[in-house]
């Protein structure tokens, strides 16, 4: 893929950016050193290699759930400027 000016201005128009000339020739030696990069990757050997979605053989690493006593209803509202029915209180915000 050749980096050129056209290209520089069709990626600033789909990330809504505005580059200064500087800037876009600095994209431009970026974007190509990014893509030799990637060719680079693109000649290894991969055959033998399994694919994996991660770099870890995590299966679920979710903690179990526990039921545990709350806190008590009456010092949570104990500082509430407002209150009613075991409830905060607030203003009406919407009519």
């Amino acid at each position: 893929m050749q980096i050129n000016n056209e290209l520089i201005t069709y990626l600033e128009d789909l990330s809504r950016l505005t580059l200064s000339k500087e800037e876009e020739e600095k994209a431009k030696v970026d974007l190509e050193k990014i893509l030799n990069y990637i060719d680079k990757l693109n000649e290894l050997d991969t055959t033998n290699v399994e694919a994996i979605s991660h770099p870890f053989a995590f299966t679920n690493n979710f903690r179990d759930d526990v039921t545990v006593a709350s806190a008590d209803r009456e010092i949570i509202l104990a500082n509430a400027p407002m209150k009613k029915d075991g409830c905060f209180k607030v203003p009406k915000t919407v009519d």
